[in-house]
C-alpha cells in the first residue's frame, strides 16, 4: 500500500503527508477522478520507490545536473498526461493541467518524494446514462497502479457501477445524470479485492525489512534458551507452535494497526515507523545470537507487528468513500500480505527444522542473524540522517535469490547428519539424541 467511493486507492494515501510509511520497490501511481454535469477533474500521485528513483529521476532530469528545472518539470508532465486517456460516452477528452508540484531529487532517492498533478477536462453533453473510461500507460513497466472516483457533489449525479483490470491501469466509471437510477446505487460487491489482494502480495514481496523482521525472530524458534545461550534444541511439535505463536502474533499486530490507519483512527510520522522497523530487526537479530526475551518471542512479534502495521498502511483517509469499499481494499490487501508471508514461512520451515538438528545451524543462525543485524543498523542509519544505505544493493541481491536459498538450505538440511550427544531431559520439553 487506495481511495473513495470506490475500492483500492484507499490502500494509498493512509500515512498524513506526503510522506510514505513502507519503502516502496515500484513507482506508485495513484489517480483521483471528480465528475460533476460539467468537468471532471482529476489529481494524481506520483511516489517512485527507492529501487526505480534512478530511472524516474533520469526521466526528468534529461541533462543530469541533479536539479529539476522549470522547463525539465513542465516537459515531464506534458509525458503523464500524453500517457493519459479520458472518454467519456467512448468520445475522448482533452485533459489540461491545472497544477504541478515535484519534490527534491533526494526525497525521490529515499522513496518519499511525491510528484503531484491536478487536471480537468469538460464534460461532454450526453444523455442520462454516462460512461467514463480512465487509463494510465505512464512508466507501465515499473508501476502500481491505483485510481479511484470521489462522491460526486453533484446530488444529480449518482454512480451506478466501476470496474478495473487487473492492475488498475483501466478503470470504468458508469453514473446516471440528470435522471431515476435504474437500480440501487453502489451495491455492495467485491470490486478491487482481486487488485487489493495482489497489491498486498506484491508488498510484502518485496518488503525486504518485514520479512528479514519474521524470519530472524523466527530463526531461534526451534531452540530452548539454556544458562544464557541457545543450547537446547525443543521437539518438532513444540517448534511448530513457537512459529505458529510468532506468525499469528505478528499477524494480529500488525492487522489492527493497519486497519486503524485505514480508517483515520491512528496516525504516526513515516520516518520514526521507519526507524523503529529497522530497530526491530536488529533486536531480533540480537535474540537470534543470544536470548534476551526467551519464551516471549510471541509477545515482542505482536508488539512490533503493530509497528510494521503502520507502515502497511496507505494515505486513505479524507477521501469520502464508503465504508464497504475501504472495508474491501483493506481485506484483500491484508490478507494479500498474509498469504505472501505464509507462503514464505512454509516455504522456510522444513529447512529450519532440518538444520536445527544438526552443527551447522548454530553456524547458520549467527550468520543470518549478523548479516539481519548490518542491515538493520544500515537503515536506521539511513533513516535517522538521510544517508545512503550501502547493504540496500546487497539486501535486494539475497531477496532477489531467496527460492534458490531456500532451496539449497533445504538440501543441505536433508544431507547433514543430525546432531548427536546434544541431550535434554523429557521434562525439559526437547528431544534426546
Amino acid at each position: 500500500m487506495k481511495k473513495p467511493s470506490a475500492i483500492l486507492a484507499a490502500l494509498l494515501l493512509l500515512l498524513p503527508g506526503p510522506a510514505f510509511a513502507h519503502r516502496l520497490d515500484e513507482y506508485l501511481e495513484a489517480a483521483i477522478l471528480s465528475v460533476d454535469s460539467e468537468r471532471v477533474e482529476g489529481t494524481m500521485r506520483l511516489i517512485p520507490g527507492i529501487a526505480v528513483s534512478s530511472e524516474v529521476i533520469a526521466s526528468i532530469d534529461t541533462n543530469g545536473d541533479g536539479l529539476l528545472s522549470e522547463t525539465e518539470q513542465q516537459v515531464y508532465t506534458e509525458r503523464v498526461l500524453k500517457d493519459l486517456l479520458l472518454k467519456v460516452d467512448s468520445q475522448p477528452v482533452i485533459i489540461r493541467l491545472v497544477a504541478a508540484g515535484f519534490p527534491s531529487i533526494d526525497q525521490m532517492r529515499q522513496g518519499i518524494g511525491e510528484i503531484q498533478l491536478s487536471f480537468t477536462a469538460d464534460m461532454p453533453r450526453g444523455g442520462a446514462h454516462r460512461r467514463l473510461i480512465f487509463e494510465n500507460h505512464h512508466q507501465s513497466g515499473i508501476a502500481v497502479f491505483l485510481v479511484n472516483c470521489l462522491v460526486p457533489r453533484d446530488k444529480d449525479i449518482q454512480i451506478t457501477a466501476q470496474n478495473r483490470n487487473a492492475n488498475q491501469s483501466q478503470y470504468q466509471l458508469d453514473f446516471v445524470q440528470g435522471g431515476p437510477v435504474a437500480a440501487p446505487t453502489l451495491l455492495p460487491s467485491l470490486s478491487g479485492f482481486e487488485g487489493a489482494f495482489g497489491l498486498g502480495v506484491r508488498h510484502i514481496a518485496e518488503g525486504t525489512d518485514h520479512l528479514l523482521f519474521l524470519l530472524t525472530l523466527l530463526l531461534p524458534a526451534p531452540l530452548l534458551a539454556y544458562a544464557g545461550r541457545w543450547t537446547k534444541r525443543a521437539t518438532v511439535s513444540r517448534s511448530l507452535m513457537q512459529i505458529l505463536h510468532i506468525v499469528t502474533a505478528f499477524t494480529l499486530g500488525h492487522s489492527l494497526t493497519l486497519m486503524l490507519s485505514a480508517f483515520g483512527l491512528l496516525r504516526l510520522p513515516g520516518r520514526p515507523v521507519e526507524v523503529l522497523i529497522a530497530v526491530s530487526i536488529l533486536v531480533s537479530a540480537i535474540h537470534a545470537i543470544r536470548p534476551i526475551f526467551p519464551g516471549r518471542e510471541a509477545a515482542i512479534a505482536a508488539f512490533f507487528g503493530l509497528i510494521h502495521g503502520l507502515a502497511f498502511a496507505t494515505a486513505l483517509s479524507d477521501l469520502g468513500f464508503g465504508q464497504w469499499y475501504r472495508l474491501i481494499s483493506i481485506l484483500g490487501f491484508n490478507l494479500g500480505i498474509e498469504a505472501m508471508q505464509l507462503a514464505v514461512v512454509v516455504e522456510i520451515l522444513p529447512s529450519l527444522l532440518l538444520l536445527s538438528r544438526t552443527r551447522a545451524y548454530a553456524l547458520l543462525r549467527i550468520g543470518a542473524a549478523l548479516f539481519a543485524a548490518v542491515a538493520s543498523i544500515g537503515w536506521i542509519i539511513e533513516r535517522l540522517l538521510n544517508m545512503p544505505n550501502a547493504m540496500d544493493p546487497v539486501v535486494e541481491g539475497v531477496a532477489h535469490h531467496a527460492p534458490w536459498i531456500a532451496a539449497i538450505l533445504l538440501l543441505l538440511g536433508l544431507l547433514c547428519r543430525p546432531l548427536r550427544g546434544f541431550r535434554a531431559t523429557p521434562s525439559e520439553g526437547v528431544e534426546a539424541s
